[in-house]
């Protein structure tokens, strides 16, 4: 039989298209993707579905079964949205605190291309690595989404719960590249992260989790020679909520110039890399 196994992660090409106009469409070349006019977010509370946790789902307007295959973009909450809508529903709703699915609910969601958003809600003590591989794997089979444009964000605990996964997972998740916010990591799991594009976000005046978590994690896996540099980004005289105005873009041009500039929006920074699969024959 054949068994499709992860290969190497590299930078994509987005502006290209089919040059004769012939045949089926690429739609992992993301200019061939339909525009997306304004989709649904719905919610999921926790036990409706097979899923390890209760999420809400954005699609974009173009989505329908057997259409195009979208990136996927997955959210992590913070510790103040923790919840189990199964015995309340109305405890879903606190996902919509921060990030985009903030900026869905407020129609202020406007990427360069579309993405399916999902964003799951943590109902125990914290985020665990084995459930979010266990989630991304019911999106793929529940979900019209691209293997290749899978990529993870997190705030605080999100946060953590993004280097955790990548961490313990490395080559064999399923993400394509990460952005943790004001959280933190082991550094030694960094050699998991060498193949993964990692740029990481925190305000130098975090009382809630320091600076230099982030500053240990990123140090430590570009150490190793990573294929892509991890970047970090540093917000001066910010506290712990540097997430706004990373998920929102008005952060740029506000962070230190000792560390990595914020000069694009984190959207089009991941859409810079993907996933390749090869298919090997298994005797």
């Amino acid at each position: 039989m054949k068994k499709l196994f992860l290969f190497f992660i590299f930078p994509s090409i987005i502006f290209s298209c089919n040059p004769d106009g012939n045949g089926p469409t690429d739609y992992n070349i993301l200019s061939n993707l339909p525009l997306d006019t304004g989709g649904i977010q719905k919610a999921y509370v926790h036990e409706s579905t097979n899923s390890p946790y209760g999420f809400y789902a954005y699609t974009p307007s173009s989505y329908e079964e057997g259409g195009p295959e979208f990136p996927l973009l997955v959210f992590l909450h913070g510790a103040g949205e923790k919840g189990n809508s199964a015995n309340d529903p109305g405890k879903l709703e606190l996902v919509l605190r921060n990030g985009p699915p903030k900026l869905i609910q407020r129609e202020e969601w406007d990427p360069t291309y579309p993405l399916i958003v999902v964003s799951p809600q943590c109902h125990d003590g914290g985020w665990n690595a084995d459930k979010i591989h266990e989630f991304i794997g019911y999106l793929i089979d529940h979900y019209q989404l691209n293997r290749r444009r899978i990529y993870l964000t997190g705030l605080s605990m999100g946060g953590y719960g993004t280097f955790s996964y990548v961490g313990n997972y490395g080559d064999d998740s399923f993400v394509a590249a990460c952005v943790p916010i004001c959280g933190g990591g082991s550094p030694s799991k960094a050699n998991n992260f060498l193949n993964i594009p990692t740029w990481a976000f925190h305000g130098d005046a975090d009382g809630t989790v320091s600076v230099n978590n982030s500053i240990i994690m990123i140090e430590a896996i570009n150490a190793l020679n990573p294929l892509s540099k991890a970047k970090l980004s540093i917000y001066p005289d910010v506290g712990h909520n540097s997430w706004s105005m990373t998920y929102d873009g008005t952060g740029m041009g506000t962070e230190s110039n000792d560390y990595d500039a914020f000069n694009q929006s984190i959207y089009d920074w991941m859409f810079e890399f993907q996933k390749e699969f090869v298919e090997e024959e298994i005797q």
